[in-house]
């Protein structure tokens, strides 16, 4: 059963849209304001969040960035093409303006989370990195870093090991299928390029040599 958090400051509209998600089916928690849905948020992640822009404290604008790996919907009264264009760019999965059609609402919801049933597994989240596979880019406290598919690769398997050192012939065997041009020669490189993407991003240095054994994410 998904559950998905309601974010609207008009007690009206968050009534209307609670009571129909629930009727669905789907487990719903609602937060009236930016900011009491970011404390909601670093309690419990639901499957989608339908966010309402004009918001007291925090607005729908602000809060968006700091959402990770959560399909968001805007629903908003604001028409302007630059309005749903930046928003889509900045992160958000769709947006519907108000007034709006509860059925095509239902049905941009029922997509987006076969979407996300679809795509499991993509993502992968350590501390302040997030690395998305299919786009091949790591989000780094909110700033979006492009890989190349090996770089990809080698970050993934170090994700997947945090704080554990990781030998140079394990990562070679390992990525060995996807990304048949890593070479034992090659790979220090491909560590390189990583390293400085990730430090230019936020300036912390997220992999470290472990000497004679391989490498590490700190």
């Amino acid at each position: 059963m998904s559950s998905i958090l309601v974010i609207d400051d008009d007690p009206h509209i968050n009534e209307l849209l609670s009571q129909a998600l629930q009727g669905e089916g789907y487990v719903i928690s609602r937060a009236y304001s930016g900011t009491e849905a970011l404390m909601m948020l670093s309690r419990h992640k639901p499957d989608l969040i339908l966010l309402d822009l004009m918001l007291p404290g925090l607005s729908g604008e602000e809060l968006l960035p700091l959402i990770k790996d959560i399909p968001v919907i805007v629903v908003s009264a604001k028409v302007g093409v630059s309005d749903k264009v930046g928003l889509l760019l900045g992160g958000a999965v769709d947006y519907i303006t108000k007034p709006f059609d509860m059925r095509e609402l239902l049905a941009r919801i029922t997509v987006q989370l076969r979407r996300r049933e679809n795509s499991g597994g993509s993502t992968l989240t350590v501390g302040a990195l997030t690395l998305n596979t299919d786009t091949l880019t790591v989000f780094v406290g909110g700033v979006e870093v492009r890989l190349t598919r090996t770089e990809c690769a080698i970050l993934k398997l170090l994700m997947q090991n945090a704080h554990m050192p990781v030998g140079k012939t394990t990562i070679l065997e390992r990525i060995s299928l996807d990304t048949p041009d890593c070479t034992e020669r090659s790979l220090k490189q491909h560590i390189s390029n990583i390293r400085h993407k990730l430090q230019a991003a936020d300036g912390c240095d997220y992999i470290e040599a472990v000497y004679g054994i391989g490498f590490r994410l700190k």
